[in-house]
């Protein structure tokens, strides 16, 4: 069974008028190899004729965005020529690899309307030789995702890569992964298969669980000690956890803005490819 190193407390970093919580990375904790980065939105709730998400035309190369939408939607727009508007449920994964300019906001219904708004994005590291690889897109709605449930429908499982049990994951990811969300009611319990090299991603969003007798509440991210091949999990009321796996990279890791590279020098690379047009064109 696999046992907590460190609980990692969420710290508070408001971008704007969004609330954002952020646990990796931090002063303790650099990286989850390959997880490397979380921001956590909301939950919060908008008025009608908002702003909606800050976040405007800007470069990604050499990583891979995991974007969770909970409540609320996210409209996503990118160099590649990708369009979308995601709502509550549903998960966008793009992977930025050589380069491109993507934009995240809100949909013209939402900041016309407001509503309820909970996203996160984690940021997931690409090997050395995937770093350039050709950068794309997918979004699916809640009702496109793999899901099922465990402990007689006490447990929902939404199963965006890799596998769990029988079922099969609905993104297809570069370097294999297990990337999930789970809603579990109070009382339930699940028990996840993971070998004992591989890091584990977790974290609370909602509610709280035990693990090993010890409480966690949301906004918390767990490391684990790589010493179990198997994770159990109790809600003590009724919460939503994120739980992924995948085995370490074991590279070199530059993280600059919003590069994600091996070295500074391709770091200093990106910006001027960036800067030189190569990462295509934005077209309002």
């Amino acid at each position: 069974m696999k046992t907590i190193k460190t609980i990692h407390t969420a710290s508070y970093h408001p971008i704007a008028d969004l609330i954002t919580y952020n646990p990796l990375p931090s002063r303790e904790l650099r990286q989850i190899d390959p997880f490397i980065f979380l921001n956590h939105h909301g939950h919060q709730t908008y008025p009608k004729n908002n702003n909606g998400l800050p976040f405007g035309p800007h470069p990604h190369r050499g990583m891979e965005t995991v974007t969770f939408i909970l409540e609320g939607d996210i409209m996503h727009k990118d160099s590649g020529g990708h369009e979308s508007v995601i709502e509550k449920g549903g998960i966008q994964w793009m992977t930025a690899g050589s380069g491109l300019i993507h934009a995240e906001v809100s949909s013209e219904k939402f900041k016309k309307e407001g509503g309820d708004l909970e996203i996160l994005q984690l940021w997931v590291n690409l090997p050395a030789k995937h770093k350039m690889t050709k950068p794309k897109y997918k979004g699916l709605q809640k009702d496109e995702i793999t899901h099922f449930d465990l402990e007689d429908g006490k447990i929902s499982v939404q199963l965006i890569s890799g596998e769990w049990d029988n079922h099969k994951g609905s993104f297809e990811t570069i370097s294999p992964m297990m990337m999930s969300t789970v809603y579990m009611k109070s009382g339930s319990t699940f028990t996840k298969n993971i070998p004992q090299e591989e890091n584990v991603f977790f974290y609370v969003v909602r509610g709280e669980v035990q693990i090993q007798g010890e409480k966690i509440p949301y906004r918390n991210l767990i490391e684990f000690n790589n010493d179990g091949d198997s994770l159990t999990v109790k809600a003590s009321q009724d919460a939503i956890v994120i739980l992924g796996h995948a085995k370490p990279f074991n590279e070199p890791l530059v993280a600059q803005g919003p590069f994600v590279m091996n070295t500074q020098q391709e770091i200093m690379q990106a910006y001027q490819d960036y800067q030189a047009g190569k990462f295509g064109t934005w077209e309002d």
